[in-house]
């Protein structure tokens, strides 16, 4: 049978299934014991920069050098853990540098393009996954961590149900035809309430400062959804991959949860200091 489709496109059963189980991983591993969500985020980073790259090479021929970047990916994530920011830094200008190497015996042809592709590749999964880390080892590591999961989903399902019941008006037709402002508006609302109780009820916050964090993680959230959007229709590509039933490739998930995991770690830093 084909598969069941909502108004909005999404294999409904398919994607509600796909998310509880990641739900219940990330959960598992952080009540278990935080550090274990370190694997997780390493894994996470690997399939994404793998996806990427593969996106690349299909839609535009772009090569970029796996090998590196996946060891400097999992540089970047892991030694976040005990040397934080100083660490992911050096991790990923090493990780850089050594894209700038690889790809010098492919000779000068498309150099530019590939290089400028990887250290991109790099920048945009990995880094940004690192800031994930640095939330986890926080001593309320758990609480940081489910607060930017918490309101991220909010988002997304309080964008999805408005879009899908209200939406009328295109947020950016050219870019990502399904967005509407009433989705939007549907994702600030979920998003400032998930905040507001999520910083109070776990890391013993303000609700006013939950609140503006859940309103500045769904607009980062909204935007990486969109940057993600401009990717693959520049590359001509529909999926980031295929291994996730519902929701295309992982990267197609961590879309908005990239840039927003940068966001909810300084936000967090501010607002609730460890």
């Amino acid at each position: 049978m084909p598969p069941r489709t909502s108004r909005a496109g999404r294999d409904l059963v398919a994607a509600i299934t796909v998310g509880v189980v990641l739900g219940a991983v990330i959960l598992t591993s952080l009540l278990i014991e935080r550090h274990f969500f370190i694997g997780v985020l390493g894994a996470a980073a690997a399939v994404g920069t793998w996806e990427l790259a593969g996106a690349l090479r299909r839609g535009a021929g772009i090569a970029v050098p796996l090998p590196v970047l996946l060891v400097g990916g999992q540089a970047m994530v892991w030694l976040a853990w005990p040397f934080g920011l100083a660490a992911m830094a050096v991790a990923f200008a090493g990780t850089a540098l050594a894209v700038l190497l690889w790809r010098m015996h492919s000779g000068s042809e498309n150099y530019l393009r590939d290089v400028s592709a990887g250290v991109f590749t790099a920048a945009y999964v990995p880094l940004l996954c690192s800031f994930a880390t640095l939330m986890t080892v926080a001593p309320d590591g758990v609480g940081r961590i489910l607060t930017f999961m918490i309101c991220v989903v909010a988002s997304d399902v309080g964008g999805y149900t408005a879009g899908v019941l209200a939406g009328r008006h295109p947020m950016a037709p050219t870019i990502s035809p399904k967005k509407s402002w009433e989705g939007f508006g549907g994702s600030l609302l979920s998003g400032m309430v998930a905040g507001a109780l999520s910083v109070t009820l776990l890391l013993n916050g303000q609700w006013w400062a939950g609140a503006l964090t859940g309103a500045l993680l769904v607009v980062c959230a909204t935007l990486g959804d969109l940057v993600e959007s401009m990717i693959k229709r520049d590359i001509g590509i529909k999926d980031m991959g295929n291994l996730l039933p519902g929701h295309g490739g992982l990267m197609d998930r961590l879309d908005s949860l990239l840039p927003t995991a940068l966001v909810a770690w300084a936000a967090l830093t501010l607002v609730v200091p460890g």
